[in-house]
């Protein structure tokens, strides 16, 4: 019995997605709940599981193609097995062999396995750029290009993903790649340009002297990590905190456009800006005001961790009112963040550096911050914005505020 393969159910902020990676090929075994294949959507990577023991029948969408909400991908032979594959699959019968005879050899992408296959180059002897080492179609096309000194690409196995094959020319030591833009990667360059070209978009800066925060966090730092089960105390959720402050006291900068009219939230939903491999994603905080320090801290952890292994939902990455980005962490001294549409603001923290300033009359060194809010002067005056990030910084330069609400 063949049970179709489906692509998940996209929400409505999701209209495609493309494949990604098939991590079995026709005849190959597969148990329930293996993984099977990847969909990357703009903003997240989503793992097709198998919903049956069996083999892998055809494949109808293979690595490059777009797949709809619930398409169909391919089949699982219900209850086949592995020696089964010839009758489902003759052609894939000399990749499962080979697969099989070199258990040993680094992971590799089936596209890439059966490119090396056809131009007799060692798995072992390719470095894999993908995630956990693993060997991209990319990665085979670079060597392949090595081996032959040659502009020409390495050959297409399937026509239907030529058209998302890289292309790599030489010409002596002097090589270049043109590889296709991810979707996640180009979700994002239309989100930029969309921002600068309907949005009054203005920045404001100031800066903050952060030795009350910093003697804080050394101060209960180990008592903290103690007190809430490992959770470390960093300087983000101060940030958070201090926002979802200042938005209470200034909800224009937690309103959004639709339209003609103006939505303001009752509730902050931070969107705190973090890095992966696929580029910078943005998963969301829900209520923030209502959380802890160490709630808040928990919740960026947990985030850091899923970016990095690929598993944040389409929901955590979805939403948002207001937006936190920490260039400082990548050395940033000063930048004007760009807000991410429908939302109004953005907050842009940056290194901290040790500088002198005149304090009482006399020179001494400081810890100091420069903050920056990217704000859409359609909603929000500059007599807001820039009273909005002194509310930060006042309540930065002395936490107690926060616990008094002054």
């Amino acid at each position: 019995m063949a049970i179709q393969i489906k692509a998940p159910t996209f929400p409505e902020s999701v209209a495609d997605g493309t494949v990604a990676t098939w991590h079995k090929k026709p005849g190959e075994a597969v148990k329930r709940d293996e993984l099977i294949v990847d969909i990357e959507t703009d903003k997240v990577v989503l793992e097709v599981l198998a919903t049956a023991d069996g083999v892998l029948g055809d494949i109808v969408k293979n690595e490059g193609d777009t797949v709809l909400s619930d398409e169909v991908l391919g089949a699982i032979v219900e209850g086949g097995a592995a020696t089964a594959a010839p009758a489902a699959a003759p052609a894939a019968a000399p990749a499962a062999a080979a697969a099989d005879a070199g258990e040993d050899d680094p992971v590799a992408a089936p596209a890439a396995r059966k490119l090396a296959e056809e131009n007799g180059i060692d798995l072992a002897s390719v470095s894999g750029t993908g995630k956990g080492g693993r060997i991209t179609k990319e990665d085979m096309v670079a060597a392949i290009a090595a081996k032959k000194s040659a502009p020409a690409a390495a050959p297409a196995a399937k026509p239907a993903a030529a058209a998302a094959a890289p292309v790599v020319t030489a010409a002596g030591d002097r090589t270049e790649k043109r590889v296709p833009m991810t979707r996640l990667r180009a979700k994002i360059a239309e989100r930029l340009v969309e921002a600068q070209s309907n949005m009054a978009m203005l920045t404001t800066f100031n800066e903050v002297d952060m030795t009350e925060v910093m003697a804080l966090r050394s101060k209960y730092k180990d008592l903290f990590e103690k007190t809430h089960n490992g959770v470390r105390l960093g300087f983000m959720s101060f940030f958070v905190k201090a926002a979802t402050e200042a938005l209470k006291r200034f909800p224009a900068v937690n309103a959004s456009i639709d339209g003609n009219d103006i939505v303001y939230h009752g509730f902050a939903d931070v969107g705190v800006a973090v890095s992966s491999e696929r580029g910078l994603v943005v998963p969301v905080l829900r209520n923030a005001e209502q959380m802890s320090l160490a709630e808040i801290e928990n919740g960026i952890a947990t985030f850091g961790k899923k970016a990095r292994d690929g598993k944040l939902s389409i929901e955590e990455m979805t939403g948002g009112t207001f937006t936190i980005t920490n260039g400082g962490t990548f050395g940033s001294m000063m930048s004007t963040p760009i807000v991410n549409p429908p939302q109004a603001a953005i907050l842009g923290m940056h290194n901290i550096i040790q500088r002198p300033m005149a304090i009482n009359g006399q020179v001494v060194i400081r810890p100091m911050m420069y903050l920056a809010l990217s704000y859409d002067h359609r909603l929000i005056d500059g007599k807001e914005a820039v009273t909005f990030l002194v509310t930060i910084k006042n309540l930065l330069e002395d936490p107690s505020r926060l616990l008094l609400d002054i």
